[in-house]
């Protein structure tokens, strides 16, 4: 129908869409999960003789024994994040602080025992003390110490490490030990240009309930991809990878320790259930597998990229080495002392 002058104002005149025929070639999702679903039917032989394999059925096995043990403590984190994130003020954590920096870094590191969160979580609120007055070192020894000396975190460690409390000890003291010193090193030598604080906060704008929702919702299916991600590469490290190489590997102190750190700054595994991949990987040592519990929660591949987006690209950039190569450090001299 031809559209006239004499339209009345108001009139919902519609647009000529696409050609039918356009419309029909589209992949829609619903097509797309039929067609998966009709492979897999008319797969299902091969399949069944894949998953009846020694080597697929270890890798099940590990992959559902990390997976289930990790979840409960994944949710109840998530949970207990986005409950601090919406319902604390930011200018609680202000005005707790001391006034002088070199103090305010580690009560702010102290902070993060008693205040359950993972890593997803603590780059928005350490953004919001900044936002709010908090000192960037003290803001950033928070940012590092809470995903990983958290009572979450740390139950989820001594369930990970039955029987080996000095585990537990040497995460506690490793990652605040490193957040202390990063908070120390941004105080000494940093610089304001390198800091972009953020302009505002992830929620404001909505309701505290749909707050909570969707961080929760958010921070649920973003770390849960991660635990699912790490619980694949453990299975697969368990099951495919030949025995002998990994025994050549961990039997280098050297190379097992950066082996496990590359692997933590890869893997991005949510701080709740990273203990139970740890615990998987029985060939390396205790002080490697240390060094994968401190360096993951500090700085991985999401944290970087969410560091940048908070804080700016030239603050991630400097960042993101300097904390790696003290998380490694601690870890190691930590390991030496109490593992």
């Amino acid at each position: 129908m031809a559209i006239t002058e004499d339209a009345p104002p108001g009139a919902d005149v519609h647009r000529p869409g696409p050609p039918p025929e356009h419309e029909g070639r589209r992949l829609s999702s619903p097509l797309l999960l039929t067609l998966v679903l009709l492979g897999a039917v008319l797969a299902q032989s091969p399949i069944r003789g894949l998953l009846g394999t020694p080597l697929m059925q270890s890798w099940m096995t590990v992959f559902v024994a990390v997976t289930v043990q990790a979840l409960p403590f994944l949710v109840l984190g998530v949970l207990l994040s986005a409950a601090i994130a919406v319902f604390v003020p930011a200018s609680f954590f202000a005005r707790a602080l001391p006034r002088r920096p070199a103090l305010a870094i580690p009560v702010a590191g102290l902070a993060g025992a008693v205040l359950p969160g993972c890593e997803c979580a603590s780059v928005p609120v350490a953004g919001a003390l900044v936002r709010r007055g908090v000192t960037p070192a003290a803001a950033l020894a928070f940012l590092l110490s809470a995903p990983a000396i958290n009572p979450v975190v740390l139950t989820a460690t001594a369930i990970a490490f039955p029987g080996h409390p000095e585990m537990v000890l040497a995460r506690f003291a490793a990652s605040l030990l490193v957040a202390c010193a990063m908070g120390w090193l941004w105080q000494r030598l940093g610089r304001a240009d390198w800091l972009r604080p953020p302009a505002h906060g992830a929620h404001e704008g909505a309701t505290r309930g749909e707050a909570f929702w969707d961080a929760a919702r958010h921070d649920v299916m973003h770390a849960g991809g991660f635990l699912v991600l790490g619980a694949t590469a453990a299975a697969t490290l368990k099951a495919a990878v030949p025995a002998t190489w990994l025994r050549e590997a961990a039997g280098n102190p050297v190379v097992s320790v950066l082996a496990l750190a590359v692997l933590a700054v890869l893997l991005s595994i949510c701080s709740e259930a990273d203990a139970f991949v740890a615990a998987s990987l029985t060939q390396f040592s205790p002080t490697a597998k240390l060094v994968f519990l401190v360096v993951g929660p500090m700085i991985d591949l999401k944290l970087f990229a969410m560091q940048a987006g908070t804080f700016g690209r030239t603050f991630a950039l400097r960042f993101a080495p300097a904390t790696f190569a003290l998380a490694v450090t601690g870890a190691v001299l930590t390991g030496t002392v109490l593992l």
